[in-house]
């Protein structure tokens, strides 16, 4: 019976550096990870092999396909010669509206997102932010950058995978996610936060990539008011937060930060906000 495989493994290669010598490094993997719903395979990612439960319910919760965790009544998580199928089994309630969700697509694919059904999905907005007290000062920023660098232990394996980390005022990070693909990371985060029952308005979502159209959708879902990145925001990422409520902080580094949109949550003295 094939087995899950480790999330990263030890490579021989030849070191240079003035002079070449033979070395070892510790590589990620990435297999491919198939979402199966009711027996029928919605999509295939490449992903890394662990946490892959939190990444089935992050999936399916931050692409719209459940609502809520109970949703799945039942997740087993199979590995084969060739990949790793997470298997779901939905409520009956859930399971129709994915069975008319597959009926509304059916048609010619082949090009990929075709006609501007397939645009206005891939662009749809858009869960607006939920009501939120959230206030971060610089500090909290910052603070929230240096801890998810300090907890990402295949990171730090490999220099490989990105990381999402879910920060939460008065407690710093209580829950990161790593995994070869950014979406999946934050997919991983959102599984772990739903099944722990932290809701996404206590914090912000902080990651080690840029921020793109995806990212912030699946914040959004999340229903965090504030996104930290250390990477830049694209254009369309913007303007879909913008739209959504969301706060986008961007280009986090040890020593400053750039806020992109609703500066209103972020403190950077003790009688104002931005």
């Amino acid at each position: 019976m094939a087995s899950i495989p480790a999330p990263f493994s030890s490579v021989s290669h030849i070191v240079w550096a003035d002079t070449a010598r033979a070395g070892t490094r510790q590589v990620a993997e990435e297999v491919p990870v198939a979402l199966v719903y009711d027996a029928s395979t919605e999509a295939v990612m490449m992903a890394t092999p662990a946490d892959l439960e939190d990444f089935a319910y992050g999936f399916s919760l931050t692409e719209g396909l459940i609502s809520q965790p109970e949703d799945i009544r039942r997740l087993d998580i199979v590995p084969g010669p060739n990949g790793i199928e997470a298997r779901m089994w939905l409520t009956p309630e859930r399971g129709q509206l994915m069975t008319a969700r597959r009926r509304s697509r059916t048609g010619p694919t082949g090009c990929g997102l075709c006609g501007l059904d397939s645009l206005e999905e891939v662009l749809r907005l858009r869960v607006p932010i939920g009501p939120s007290a959230l206030k971060m000062t610089a500090s909290d920023i910052l603070n929230a950058v240096t801890s998810l660098e300090t907890r990402q232990p295949l990171g730090e394996q490999t220099r490989a995978v990105h990381a999402a980390g879910f920060w939460s005022p008065g407690e710093g990070l209580v829950a990161v996610r790593e995994d070869v693909g950014r979406h999946n990371a934050l997919d991983k985060l959102a599984g772990a936060l739903a099944r722990t029952g932290v809701t996404g308005e206590t914090g912000a979502i902080v990651l080690t990539s840029r921020v793109s159209l995806e990212m912030v959708q699946k914040a959004a879902v999340i229903g965090a008011p504030v996104l930290i990145a250390i990477s830049a925001p694209t254009a369309l990422a913007l303007r879909t937060a913008e739209a959504a409520g969301l706060t986008v902080i961007a280009v986090a580094r040890h020593n400053g930060f750039e806020v992109f949109t609703h500066p209103e949550r972020i403190v950077l003295t003790e009688s104002s906000t931005l």
